[in-house]
């Protein structure tokens, strides 16, 4: 026999139950009630304080009551219509109410429209999104929810983003590395952006230009920019490039001496891999991580001036370019920084990370129609990637960089002064 363990004379909870259940039936209604009686409130409060009293005689008032109207704000990445009171001042012109001004402020629903198109809800799909079919909380004409008003308030916000983002000044930043990589949209439009790395390891989109192609020119304009909104040229930096000529050749034509130059040694694998048939893959593989790896610049080199010699028979190609940038290939090894560090300054895979969080955001994308629509999508790219950026791993040996490219610097200039004397 079961027994009743309910205590006499609870209370009943019928009502309760039936209030929640309506609650969970229509929640959007109820939060859209709520949220329009709270701004009632404030309203009222704001006409009150403009108009005094209703049915007052206050002498001192500036305004007075003139009716009610209905306006639209914004609700669920759309808009409503609300009805609102107006205020006209003693002089006869509308008095703005600032609980009004403030909620009926769009930014936040471009920021919505933002948001979703970077987790890659396409536009004809926002109104799904943010109004579900099921819901109460109806769409009519001009709720804002459709396509091509998400695609207005998508290319607003991100084309003010990119203009602060370009304009930002870069003074206050310790860069002690800066990581230059290109994004090929189309045939005629490449990307070239910089992420920087400070004295404390975070990292920090700097830069993005177009161009037709991966040239000096398209890598200049990036330079210069990044020199006029504050960055030292005089300052000694690490600049890891993917292996391109005309990288390392405006870097050096801008920053001169205080440029240490990095290629990156993935891409220089890469690239070598695919000019290799397989059956040369594994070797080369394990020399070039083997060269890699040693702490020692002149064996890295010779261990690569090895296989250059043994593939020049065969492959002359493949060798002149296991030989091409040979310098700057081993440049993390001859600054005799720790392992750690080298493994995460040898290559791009920082900008390659943020070149990554690119694709994705940009994956809906099915025609660039101009450089200017792929400047917003890709910076916004950049802007989202920053949110999910951590520290290097090996920040704690920074100050071990610091001191390599200072003294390297320190001795290029001694080396330079001296020439100047001889030559004179």
């Amino acid at each position: 026999m079961t027994r009743d363990i309910t205590p006499a004379g609870s209370p009943a909870t019928g009502a309760v139950d039936e209030a929640f259940a309506e609650v969970r039936a229509s929640f959007d209604r109820f939060c859209l009630a709520a949220g329009i009686e709270a701004l009632g409130t404030m309203m009222e409060a704001d006409v009150t304080a403009a108009c005094g009293p209703r049915h007052g005689r206050d002498a001192a008032r500036r305004a007075h009551r003139w009716g009610r109207t209905r306006g639209r704000i914004g609700f669920h990445g759309g808009k409503i219509e609300v009805e609102r009171p107006r205020v006209r001042g003693v002089d006869g012109r509308e008095v703005t109410i600032p609980s009004w001004e403030t909620a009926a402020q769009e930014d936040w629903l471009g920021r919505w429209a933002m948001n979703l198109m970077l987790i890659n809800v396409s536009t004809r799909r926002f109104g799904r999104a943010v109004r579900l079919p099921e819901g109460d909380v109806p769409a009519p004409p001009g709720s804002g929810v459709s396509k091509s008003a998400a695609s207005r308030r998508f290319v607003a916000l991100p084309a003010a983003r990119l203009a602060d983002f370009m304009a930002a000044d870069l003074s206050a930043l310790d860069l002690l590395v800066v990581q230059i990589d290109g994004l090929h949209l189309g045939d005629d439009l490449v990307l070239v952006a910089a992420i920087g790395v400070d004295g404390e390891g975070n990292k920090h989109p700097l830069a993005l230009v177009e161009g037709a192609t991966e040239n000096a020119a398209t890598v200049q304009a990036l330079l210069d920019n990044l020199v006029s909104r504050g960055l030292d040229p005089t300052v000694p930096r690490l600049f890891i490039a993917d292996g391109a000529k005309a990288l390392s050749k405006a870097i050096r034509r801008t920053f001169g001496s205080a440029a240490t130059i990095q290629r990156c040694q993935i891409h220089k694998a890469r690239n070598i891999m695919e000019r290799l048939p397989k059956e040369h893959h594994a070797a080369t593989r394990r020399v070039l991580r083997q060269a890699w790896e040693l702490d020692d610049a002149d064996k890295a080199e010779k261990l690569i001036r090895n296989l250059a010699r043994r593939l020049d028979q065969q492959w002359p190609g493949v060798a002149a370019s296991i030989l091409e940038g040979l310098g700057e290939i081993l440049t993390v090894v001859r600054l005799k920084l720790p392992k750690d560090l080298r493994r995460s300054l040898a290559c791009t895979n920082i900008a390659e990370n943020m070149m990554g969080t690119i694709r994705r955001v940009t994956r809906n994308v099915k025609r660039w129609r101009d450089a200017g629509m792929a400047l917003r999508w890709v910076a916004a790219g950049m802007i989202e990637a920053n949110k999910g950026f951590r520290r290097l791993k090996a920040h704690k040996q920074l100050s071990v960089l610091r001191a390599a490219l200072q003294a390297r610097h320190n001795r290029m200039t001694t080396n330079l002064v001296a020439h100047v004397t001889r030559a004179a």
